[in-house]
């Protein structure tokens, strides 16, 4: 078990100590931490960063070694718009300057004659797109549309632009609330992306 203040007041090697210990020693088969359980007092926010292209950074520094930020990405929690790492005995704040994960990777599927979308996020989880694990569309600055994946719990990946171009041209149109819609399909869901008169004027 992770010692009181190990997070807060030790460098990176006691948060990767304590990362550990809560993520029941790292070992692969154990699968996530329970995090969404646990609700430790909050003992202040660290240096640490996840920019908006993925990269993490602790005292401004990127951390170079995936399996680290992997392990770290396993105690995530975002509670009331702020994200924290959490082990059993404390909570520490960090700083997320859009969403902390990308996806990078898209695998097409058939099941039952449906199509089922997957994504992996750059840490090396596996999405599969369906109601629990959504599609959103936000519009962009440029105006254009932003995609972000549904991870778990309150967390989300965005979508990278190639994958987003994709999308695109696997879009279809259907009818939602009475109006025509151009979004994505998968896993028998459907996730509206735009007013389908629009899409077509753009095109």
């Amino acid at each position: 078990m992770a010692k009181q203040g190990q997070i807060a007041n030790q460098g990176l090697d006691g948060l990767t100590a304590a990362a550990r210990d809560a993520a029941g020693g790292g070992k692969a088969d154990k699968g996530l931490p329970p995090v969404h359980l646990w609700n430790p007092p909050f003992c202040g926010d660290l240096d640490m960063r996840i920019a908006s292209d993925g990269t993490w950074f602790y005292l401004g520094t990127p951390i170079g070694r995936p399996a680290l930020v992997r392990l770290f990405s396993t105690i995530l929690k975002r509670e009331d718009g702020k994200h924290f790492l959490v082990t059993p005995v404390e909570k520490v704040g960090i700083t997320v300057d859009d969403v902390p994960f990308l996806a990078v990777e898209m695998l097409k599927e058939q099941n039952a004659g449906s199509r089922v979308l997957k994504f992996r996020t750059n840490v090396d989880d596996w999405v599969t797109c369906d109601s629990e694990h959504q599609l959103r569309f936000n519009m962009a600055g440029d105006g254009g549309l932003t995609p972000y994946l549904h991870v778990r719990s309150d967390l989300w990946a965005k979508v990278t632009r190639a994958i987003y171009y994709d999308l695109v041209d696997m879009g279809e149109e259907r009818m939602v609330d009475g109006t025509a819609m151009f979004g994505i399909a998968s896993a028998g869901a459907f996730f509206a992306m735009a007013d389908a008169e629009q899409v077509r004027e753009a095109t």
